[in-house]
């Protein structure tokens, strides 16, 4: 599948080196595409990992796996499969993770559950073993390859590299957050999104990894969405090498525990943006801005109840300011709303307020915005301090279009 870039990309961040990292990239063939499709990043001895992973219930055996692995908090390398998914593969699926565990551990000199897997793409299909150990065999021999190279090898249908960049004063060193991912379709995470890696030269104890990473996704990945289906794949894993020497985060109590905190929000917050900046067949990035809930739980379910509706998402793709599918949204939510408090608005035009339609409303300066590439709604309860951002984007005849062709 030939994708247009698409018209919501970013440019590539110019990453740094991250010392106790090395990335290298090679040729599986796991389909027929002239491209890298497996990533191999090598991670210094004492390297701390955390982990999120999908709650579909039909996940992949990479995903078990790494849950397992992600609990003994130590990595020493990430295996990334592009092409195929190797979920709902059974045996076989996982007798393949293991194979490349086993293979990389024992170039490595570690332990198999140091080394995490990654899959994304068809599923249904077993992950061909030969093909996995030959391209993990030329990625061992490969010179190490620069970020955007990294990104652009681990997507599928994404249409551009994916990357961010943060720093914190940590101990008095300024130390490097770095992160990759991939998505485009297939986004609704319940955890995280699709294929997401984070590192930094920084020492973090794994449990308060775990903790931070877990906090961030709340207000990140976990409120975005492209189409509403959460995939069987979803992982993000965050690595903290420890090179840069400062005295390991353990709490918040910690010299530089906030600053590190902030900075892997913010790593966050950039890629789950450009996922959906990617979104398959995307025109409009969408902020959906909910207060006045009855709880920030209740907002946020609002918000991705209006950001996944279909009649909401196309009526933005074609710049209609219909902002009656919002109120429908809102009330099919599950959630406390009551009609006659409820207010709706488009880039800071109020079109309902309290249940009923502004006086003298100008349509104009609405459909103006809805011009953009960038769409603000916003939704107030009028019930309750409750508040929530969602990030999601248009629903046009792309969509469709690259779905319908996702095999070939």
């Amino acid at each position: 599948m030939d994708l247009a870039r698409s018209p919501l990309a970013l440019p590539f961040p110019a990453i740094p080196p991250i010392a106790g990292v090395t990335l290298r990239i090679a040729r599986a063939r796991y389909k027929e595409w002239d491209r890298c499709d497996l990533t191999l990043v090598e991670l210094a001895e004492g390297t701390a990992v955390a982990g999120l992973f999908t709650k579909n219930v039909c996940c992949s055996s990479e995903v078990e796996l790494g849950r397992e692995q992600a609990r003994l908090g130590s990595a020493r390398a990430l295996v990334v499969n592009a092409g195929n998914s190797n979920a709902f593969t059974g045996h076989r699926g996982r007798e393949a993770v293991e194979a490349i565990m086993a293979q990389v551990a024992g170039h490595l000199g570690c332990q198999p559950s140091q080394v995490f897997v990654s899959s994304t793409g068809v599923i249904g299909v077993p992950l061909p073993q030969d093909r996995a150990h030959a391209g993990i065999e030329a990625a061992l021999a490969a010179p190490p390859c620069s970020w955007r190279q990294a990104a652009a090898t681990i997507g599928t249908t994404d249409t551009f590299e994916k990357g961010a960049l943060a720093t914190a004063v940590v101990d008095g060193r300024t130390e490097t957050l770095a992160g990759i991912i991939k998505g485009s379709g297939m986004i609704a995470p319940d955890m995280a999104t699709m294929l997401g890696y984070i590192f930094t030269d920084a020492a973090v104890e794994p449990v308060f990894l775990q903790a931070l990473l877990s906090a961030a996704n709340e207000r990140t990945f976990s409120c975005i969405t492209v189409d509403s289906d959460t995939s069987t794949s979803d992982t993000v894993l965050a690595f903290a090498t420890g090179a840069a020497g400062n005295a390991p985060l353990a709490s918040f109590e910690d010299a530089g525990a906030d600053a590190f905190a902030a900075a892997l929000h913010d790593v966050c917050r950039q890629l789950a943006h450009l996922v959906v900046r990617d979104g398959e067949g995307a025109s409009k990035f969408v902020e959906v801005r909910v207060t006045g809930a009855a709880s920030d739980d209740s907002a946020r379910r609002i918000g991705l109840a209006v950001a996944n509706s279909p009649l909401v998402k196309t009526a933005l793709a074609g710049e209609d300011a219909n902002w009656g599918r919002v109120v429908m949204a809102v009330g099919k939510a599950g959630e406390p709303a009551d009609r006659d408090r409820l207010s709706i608005g488009f880039g800071g035009h109020w079109t309902a307020r309290d249940g009923q339609p502004v006086a003298g409303y100008d349509e104009a300066p609405v459909a103006e915005h809805l011009k953009g590439r960038e769409i603000v709604i916003a939704v107030d309860l009028g019930l309750g301090e409750g508040q929530a951002v969602v990030w999601t984007c248009d629903l046009t005849h792309g969509y469709i279009a690259i779905n319908a062709d996702y095999r070939s």
